[in-house]
């Protein structure tokens, strides 16, 4: 008898050989009707794989993260099958799963177009309809390559793969193709599927080689999830930063310098909102800021582990008969500042902070707006400690993180571990101590994480927080890495209470990540629509009358006195123009002023939003907006 350990600790008996849906099956009929693949031992199964011994298993459903990656991927073997029977001639190269979808790349002289997408999915239907399973076939790598001989790319994928057996799926009998797996149980398991766009790609992205066609589709487990997705795209085209960046005034790109934001006065009173916030957190938590030079000579970068690990993503220059690079990281520059002087013990930990200006090089074709750009300011931190107090200070990181994030209105997170990757320094020993720190503190905050193998930094492991904004995609902000190693490169050390000199340990930090991004998150997350302490106008006063311009006058005089960022409008257009202008603008408060107010020393407040009109005493207005702006707060309503 095979012995099966499921999630929650329980144990279960099945026969030798039998396969996990039947251990599905005698757990409960829901649950095989649910599953998809399972976990057996870590490993990403078939439910056709059989068990044998002892094994822990977790039977993986479509709420899974991994039963979604399957189904899509399952699909994109469907949308395969599919465009082969409509354009025989096609070859097909390979079909990963990307986030909230699936791609296949193919070989076909006759151009797909969206006209054609319709008829792809139709028979994508008729396939699904059939719920035919998916067959796992395995033979040796000899076998495979004489099977697929002239096929070029499958040949290619074969050189590429790992094993000496390898496995092909069959979903039909005239459908097969070279695949890793695993798959659903049947064609039928897949739910609501949509092509979303074809585009060119060259072959293993070499622009020496074949363009491609890539065929991108999207699979979710019901219509309704479908549609949610769909209206979600709808949704970011209309919040997209860069047009907004332009309709606000926020932000430009130019020729002159591509990949280099241009930030507009509008723009600029986020950018300081959020640095005079930042600046009043990392206070509060004990750090200290400094600022180092941007560029620095190539010595230096060669002690870092930066000329050998990441110069393909530098700039460089030389003057003086010497060499020297544009920084792309702070962490140098850091270690030379605390190298300025002696440290002791009772010093630590050392909080030091720097939004300091970085330059990476980008390929033209991955440049997207603030989201992608060759320079950008990083709001960095290194903390330099000893080694009892790592986690301490990896969870003061953590507490600040949650803090800043917060108040920006993200509360989803998710916390990512990633590990040691394949190009690194420092020894073996080393990654697992800092490692193993880090999941320390991630567990005593009880920090629910996922391990991302072999994504770590090259000088150490790191923390990756990333957040989900109001349409439900995510993005990675924040980072902390440990880092063991370039105290010891940089000849960094302090004095311990035993008078010996050790080297501190380093952590790297980073909370909003690349401020030109984090901004345009924003502008997309808000819709343009910010909360009122970003906004770069958060009032305007809109006279019904010329025989009212001195009275609001007066009233905005009165409110930048009072620090409130407002402008009035004294056009000569009528009073619903005004109004809808201010609208158009995304102001959170617009300010109608007549006679009647006048009298009262009041205005008529209309709220970004809200329906309905209130009118309040200028001063009763002022409390009201400088304690939101105090408590960054979200909501516009007066009366809370």
């Amino acid at each position: 008898m095979a012995e099966v350990t499921l999630p929650d600790g329980s144990i279960l008996q099945i026969a030798d050989g039998s396969t996990v849906m039947q251990l599905a099956e005698q757990i409960g009929p829901g649950l095989a009707r649910a599953a998809v693949a399972a976990k057996i031992n870590g490993q990403l199964l078939d439910l056709s794989t059989p068990i044998n011994g002892q094994a822990d298993v977790r039977i993986i459903t479509l709420k899974d993260d991994e039963g979604l990656e399957v189904m899509r991927h399952s699909c994109a073997h469907v949308m395969a099958e599919a465009v082969c029977s409509i354009w025989p001639e096609t070859k097909l190269v390979y079909g990963p799963t990307v986030e909230d979808g699936f791609y296949y790349d193919i070989d076909l002289e006759e151009p797909i177009r969206p006209s054609d997408f319709e008829r792809i999915e139709d028979k994508m239907r008729q396939i699904t309809k059939a719920d035919s399973p998916f067959a796992r076939k395995e033979i040796s790598r000899p076998e495979a390559l004489e099977k697929l001989a002239g096929d070029k790319y499958k040949t290619d994928n074969i050189k590429r793969a790992d094993g000496d057996v390898l496995s092909f799926y069959s979903q039909s009998d005239d459908f097969e193709d070279l695949c890793r797996g695993p798959h659903a149980p049947s064609t039928g398991r897949i739910g609501s599927f949509k092509i979303m766009s074809v585009a060119g790609a060259y072959w293993h992205g070499d622009p020496t080689q074949k363009m491609l066609q890539r065929v991108y589709g999207t699979a979710w487990p019901s219509k309704k999830e479908l549609d949610g997705f769909l209206y979600r795209l709808e949704e970011a085209k209309k919040r997209d930063h860069r047009v907004l960046g332009k309709q606000m005034d926020l932000f430009s790109f130019n020729d002159a310098g591509p990949g280099f934001a241009f930030m507009h006065p509008n723009g600029m009173i986020i950018w300081n909102s959020i640095v005079e916030f930042w600046r009043a957190v990392h206070d509060k938590y004990g750090y200290r800021e400094i600022k180092t030079p941007i560029i620095l000579n190539e010595e230096l970068w060669h002690k870092s582990g930066h000329w050998d690990n990441y110069k393909e993503n530098m700039y460089f220059t030389s003057f003086d008969e010497c060499s020297y690079a544009i920084k792309p990281m702070n962490c140098p520059g850091g270690c030379l500042v605390y190298k300025n002087r002696k440290h002791s013990y009772r010093e630590f930990p050392m909080r030091v902070a720097e939004l300091g200006l970085v330059h990476r090089h980008e390929a033209s074709g991955v440049m997207h707006g603030l989201f992608r750009v060759r320079q950008f300011t990083q709001d960095d931190a290194h903390i330099f400690c000893t080694p009892d107090q790592i986690e301490a200070e990896i969870i003061g990181v953590i507490e600040l993180t949650f803090e800043l994030y917060q108040a920006f209105g993200f509360e989803d997170f998710r916390i990512e571990l990633s590990t040691k990757p394949e190009k690194h320094i420092g020894s073996d020993e080393i990654w697992e101590i800092a490692t193993n720190a880090l999941e320390d503190a991630l567990k005593h905050k009880e920090i629910d994480y996922k391990i991302n193998e072999g994504d770590g930094a090259f000088y150490g492991p790191k923390i990756d927080f990333h957040i989900s904004d109001c349409l439900k995609r995510s993005w990675q902000l924040g980072t902390i890495q440990l880092d063991f190693s370039m105290p010891e490169r940089f000849g960094l050390v302090y004095s311990d209470k035993d008078n010996t000199e050790k080297p501190p340990v380093m952590i790297h930090r980073a909370v909003l990540g690349s401020f030109e991004r984090f901004i345009g998150i924003l502008i997309e997350h808000y819709g343009g629509k910010f909360p009122l302490w970003l906004a770069p106008e958060q009032a305007r006063i809109l006279p019904i009358s010329e025989k009212t311009n001195d009275y609001a006058q007066m009233v905005e005089n009165k409110l930048k006195n009072a620090n409130l960022r407002c402008g009035c409008d004294f056009s000569d257009e009528k009073i619903g123009a005004k109004i809808a202008k201010a609208h158009g603008d995304k102001l959170p408060y617009m300010l109608v002023v007549g006679p009647k107010e006048a009298d009262a020393e009041a205005v008529n407040v209309r709220i970004r939003g809200a329906k309905e009109t209130v009118t309040v005493a200028i001063d009763e207005f002022l409390a009201a907006v400088e304690q939101k702006i105090t408590e960054k707060k979200m909501d516009l309503a007066l009366n809370d």
